[in-house]
């Protein structure tokens, strides 16, 4: 009786440290963000002076956020929620975009198809580093001035 209990708690402990290494693997881009100017390139120009990026999950999906300065001191607010199905969600405050289509590639990237009014503004492939500690952002298109884009953002796990 006493081994049997003893091996029940045994696979029980084993079956949580193994559900919990899987959550954490899960979705690597949860959590805070910090852009990284240094490391970052933005064409065109000008960068932002400061970006913070947060990942939650909730109950409709995961609420992305967006917080921070553009480079002429202007705060900057936006976010949307999606399941990362390639499904189009409303994303508000960009100004490239009124949509986001978002579809997890891996647990470690997802690609975003930003449109305004129904066309293709701009495709955003974002990829956290396996140790989880930096992530970076790729975006190429038009945005909504005509401009050719291609920024790489780099971000730091806060």
């Amino acid at each position: 009786m006493r081994k049997n209990l003893l091996r029940i708690s045994l696979a029980t402990c084993c079956a949580i440290v193994l559900a919990s290494s899987v959550a954490l693997a899960a979705d690597a881009w949860l959590g805070t963000w910090k852009l990284n100017t240094a490391k970052s390139k933005y064409s065109p120009g000008p960068a932002p002076k400061s970006l913070t990026l947060t990942w939650e999950a909730t109950a409709d999906g995961i609420k992305h956020a967006s917080e921070g300065v553009n480079g002429a001191g202007e705060a900057m607010h936006s976010g949307y929620v999606t399941k990362y199905d390639g499904a189009d969600v409303p994303y508000t405050g960009n100004p490239d975009a009124d949509m986001a289509a978002a579809k997890k590639i891996n647990d470690h990237s997802y690609e975003n198809i930003w449109k305004m009014g129904g066309k293709t503004t701009i495709t955003a492939k974002v990829v956290v580093s396996k140790n989880g500690k930096t992530m970076t952002i790729t975006q190429i298109g038009t945005n909504a001035k005509g401009q050719a884009v291609h920024n790489v953002a780099v971000y730091d796990k806060q």
